[in-house]
C-alpha cells in the first residue's frame, strides 16, 4: 500500500501552537487507518508472510509498510547432460530387459549379517565407492539384506523370473537414509567421456534408475548399479525418457558428486553388478574402501 502525504493547514482561530497539535494528530490518524488496511491485506493474501496458514507464528513482519516480499524458488529444475552411447543400443525395450528394470527380477528377504564384510581376493582401486552415494560420504546402517532373482532369457523372447540367487548370499542391501537428503552415484575415478563424466543412465523411473560406469548400453560390460526406493529428479527422468524414444543413440551421463534424486522415505535399496554378475554389496574392499 502506497499513502500520499500532503500538507494539512488548520485555519481558525485558535493559537498557533494549538492549530500545530491538530494537524498532527490529523496526520497520525491517516497512518493508522493506513497501517489497518495493510494489515488487512494481509491476512486476506496468502502470499503475504504472517496470513492464515502460511506463518504459524501468525505474526506481521517488522515495518510491514516497507518490506517487500520476496519468493524463493527452492524448486528450481536442475539441468542434466547426455552423451553418446557406443553402439550397438540395448537389443530390447528397457523397461522390458531384465538386466535394465530391476522390477522385472524383484528380490526376496534373506537372513544375513547387516555389516560389512571382509573377504580374500583382487582389489579393483577404480571400483565403485558406495559411500558416494551421500552428499557427505558416510557408511549407513543396514538394515535389511536381499536376494535378487535370476533372470533366465531362454523362456521367451523377453525373459522371465527365475530363482532367487544363491551366490553371492546378499545381492542387494537396503540401508538407512534422512528422507529428503540427497542421493549421487557412487563415485568412482576414471571418466567415461570428457568434462569428467562418470555414469551412464541405462533405466530411469520415478522410483528407481540403473548406472553403467561405461558408455557402453549393457549391463554385460563393467560396473553396474542399481538404486530403488529413491525419487529421481524429474527432470533427469524426462531426459532419459526422450532419449530413450529417440533411439537410445545418446543418454543422461552423470558426475561425481552431482545430484540424481532425493531419499523418498527412510531406506533405499542398491545392488552392484560386475560385467553382469551380481555382487555381494556388503565387501568393504570393494565397495566401502576406508571403512
Amino acid at each position: 500500500m502506497r499513502i500520499s502525504m500532503t500538507t494539512v493547514v488548520v485555519s481558525d482561530d485558535r493559537p498557533p501552537r494549538r492549530g500545530y497539535l491538530y494537524a498532527l494528530i490529523f496526520l497520525l490518524l491517516i497512518l493508522l487507518s493506513g497501517l489497518a488496511v495493510q494489515t488487512a491485506q494481509a491476512q486476506d493474501d496468502p502470499n503475504t508472510p504472517g496470513a492464515s496458514g502460511t506463518n504459524p507464528s501468525g505474526t506481521l513482519p517488522e515495518n510491514p509498510l516497507y518490506l517487500p516480499l520476496v519468493a524463493l524458488n527452492a524448486g528450481q529444475a536442475r539441468v542434466f547432460d547426455a552423451i553418446p552411447v557406443l553402439e550397438p543400443p540395448v537389443d530390447r525395450p528397457a523397461a522390458a530387459h531384465g538386466d535394465l528394470n530391476l522390477a522385472l527380477r524383484g528380490y526376496t528377504n534373506t537372513v544375513a549379517n547387516l555389516t560389512l564384510i571382509d573377504v580374500n581376493g583382487d582389489v579393483d582401486e577404480h571400483a565403485p565407492q558406495l559411500a558416494g552415494l551421500f552428499a557427505t560420504p558416510r557408511l549407513p546402517t543396514f538394515q535389511a539384506a536381499y536376494r535378487v532373482y535370476d533372470w533366465n532369457w531362454g523362456c521367451s523372447a523377453e525373459g522371465c523370473r527365475g530363482e532367487p540367487l544363491a551366490d553371492p548370499p546378499v545381492t542387494l542391501l537396503e540401508m538407512v537414509v534422512t528422507q529428503g537428503e540427497t542421493l549421487h552415484i557412487p563415485t568412482r575415478t576414471p571418466d567415461i567421456y570428457g568434462d569428467d563424466y562418470k555414469a551412464l543412465v541405462l533405466y530411469a523411473e520415478t522410483q528407481r534408475i540403473t548406472l553403467a560406469y561405461t558408455r557402453q548400453d549393457t549391463a554385460a560390460v563393467g560396473y553396474l548399479v542399481h538404486i530403488e526406493d529413491l525419487t529421481v529428479d524429474p527432470a533427469l527422468v524426462a531426459l532419459y525418457n526422450e532419449l530413450n524414444l529417440a533411439g537410445r543413440s545418446r543418454l543422461p551421463a552423470l558426475h561425481n558428486g552431482e545430484v540424481l534424486g532425493l531419499a523418498s522415505g527412510a531406506t533405499i535399496s542398491v545392488a552392484i553388478r560386475d560385467t553382469g554378475a551380481f555382487m555381494d554389496p556388503r565387501v568393504r574392499k570393494d565397495w566401502w574402501k576406508g571403512y
